[in-house]
């Protein structure tokens, strides 16, 4: 029995092939693991603070949508100005004042 002990400490299978395999096996069970608690963490942190959760609540979000398209029928959406943004070296209040101005100009 040792004899066939000592043959199978000899064979490269086993020597290497096993102790790999349980590696892979034993790391895929370990990384399911550390995972969800990943999961779990994110899940805590995504919880809504109260007053925005009762906002969100789909049971009034009909209500919501009713109350901001009544909010935009009022609202003069045709009168309206293309004004370029400015670019990242141009100081944009100053960019846009001038664009409002050569736009009052013209009117």
């Amino acid at each position: 029995m040792w004899n066939q002990v000592r043959k199978l400490q000899k064979n490269k299978t086993v020597k290497y092939g096993i102790p790999m395999l349980l590696l892979v096996v034993g790391g895929s069970f370990g990384l399911r693991e550390f995972t969800q608690i990943r999961y779990d963490a994110q899940k805590i942190k995504r919880k809504l603070d109260p007053a925005l959760e009762a906002r969100v609540n789909t049971e009034k979000q009909s209500v919501i949508l009713e109350e901001e398209y009544e909010k935009l029928k009022e609202m003069d959406l045709g009168g309206w100005k293309n004004i370029r943004g400015p670019r990242p070296w141009e100081d944009s209040k100053e960019s846009q004042e001038q664009q409002r101005a050569r736009l009052n100009k013209g009117t």
